[in-house]
């Protein structure tokens, strides 16, 4: 994610925002990660609350919140099934999250408790891998970094039946005087437009619109990213 330039996605959820008349005081980052996201909002006097199931990155969060001195809520729980004790203002859910969710069930469960801890007008924003991307730009593709500190070859492979993309990630890190080789393996599933916006409908919310990446214009056939704005209902 070094290359993810989060002022620019920052200045982007607030444009979203004032378009829809919303000042939102409390935002809830669904996937929050190592907290990049949350640590920029918490900068512009946003309180944040991020949500993660891994327990690394969480702590890897805190640290650097901790160390900008700022007050973020981090918790640990699954963002398909997450417990809140009251309601916010404003949900994100960015970079890709929602790919990581490969059945539709899960996603309809997710969009459910985003419409239920959703203050009334409230929105909901997250961003998808369109299926253009994961079949045509990442699928069936080998990608590589060479680093003094880390090396990684992340090979993909996409199954247009099941319509998911395999990232399959091997890591060479240096400790010291030696490098550590580290494997992991990522799903992302590719939804349609259509299919989003029949689960938004299906959880109650309202759905307003959807944006190129990082632009306030409509997706093209071949736009990567699509983002997409719902609203709870008054």
């Amino acid at each position: 994610m070094n290359d993810v330039d989060y002022k620019s996605w920052t200045d982007y959820i607030e444009d979203i925002f004032k378009i829809n008349g919303l000042k939102p005081s409390l935002v809830l980052d669904l996937g929050c990660g190592t907290g990049s996201f949350c640590i920029e909002m918490s900068k512009r006097r946003y309180e944040m609350i991020g949500v993660d199931q891994s327990v690394d990155m969480l702590a890897c969060a805190k640290f650097k919140s901790d160390r900008e001195g700022l007050d973020i809520l981090y918790i640990n729980q699954d963002m398909s099934d997450f417990e809140l004790y009251g309601t916010v203002d404003a949900v994100v859910c960015l970079m890709d999250s929602v790919n990581y969710l490969t059945a539709k069930n899960d996603v309809k469960r997710m969009f459910k408790l985003v419409e239920n801890y959703l203050n009334p007008g409230g929105l909901f924003i997250f961003d998808i891998n369109t299926a253009y991307k994961l079949e045509y730009i990442l699928g069936d593709n080998i990608f590589h970094h060479i680093g003094d500190d880390i090396t990684y070859i992340w090979q993909n492979s996409y199954d247009r039946k099941k319509r998911l993309c395999e990232f399959d990630l091997t890591f060479f890190i240096r400790e010291k005087d030696k490098y550590l080789k580290h494997t992991e393996i990522h799903y992302e599933r590719a939804y349609t437009i259509v299919e989003m916006k029949q689960m938004i409908e299906y959880s109650g919310l309202e759905f307003l619109c959807t944006y190129d990446e990082l632009r306030l214009v409509r997706p093209k056939i071949k736009s990567e990213r699509v983002f997409f704005v719902c609203k709870k209902r008054c």
